[in-house]
């Protein structure tokens, strides 16, 4: 995925935010290059074209990118319903079923939610349609901290 593609710097930040429906800036998934396609009803899919840097030594992409495209997925599918609200991993229970290669699609799903937890499961594709890797994932309803206000 082209850098390009991924907004990095003010205004633009803002409309890449809102696209990815988290409402904050995370490094980390910006620098992935993941981009979510759905994102409601307790359902996320997302979108990820690794770079030669995020491969292993055997040439296929490394289970650690693998484990947060699954973690932000299931994220997603618990906030597509509430996205004001954030969500923090509790637990996360990874398979690695076949190596990873070339454009990757994740598709998270809400299974439960109560108040204050939100049960997930997402499973990564590649081209062909093959499962990956899959996640069963716990995560804890959080309210999000008031924007910085710059005093520049």
């Amino acid at each position: 995925m082209a850098d390009a593609a991924v907004p990095s710097t003010g205004a633009a930040v803002a409309d890449w935010d809102k696209v990815v429906g988290f409402g904050v800036d995370i490094p980390f998934v910006r620098h992935l290059g993941f981009v979510l396609t759905e994102f409601a009803g307790g359902k996320s899919e997302i979108t990820y074209a690794a770079l030669p840097e995020h491969m292993n030594s055997f040439g296929v992409i490394h289970g650690g990118a693998l484990m947060t495209l699954l973690d932000v997925s299931m994220a997603s599918a618990a906030r597509s319903d509430t996205p004001e609200q954030g969500v923090v991993t509790i637990e996360m229970k990874t398979s690695f079923m076949h190596p990873a290669t070339g454009p990757l699609l994740a598709r998270g799903a809400l299974i439960h939610r109560t108040t204050t937890m939100a049960f997930t499961q997402s499973t990564i594709f590649d081209a062909r349609g093959r499962a990956c890797a899959s996640a069963m994932g716990t995560f804890k309803f959080v309210r999000r901290p008031p924007a910085s206000i710059s005093t520049d």
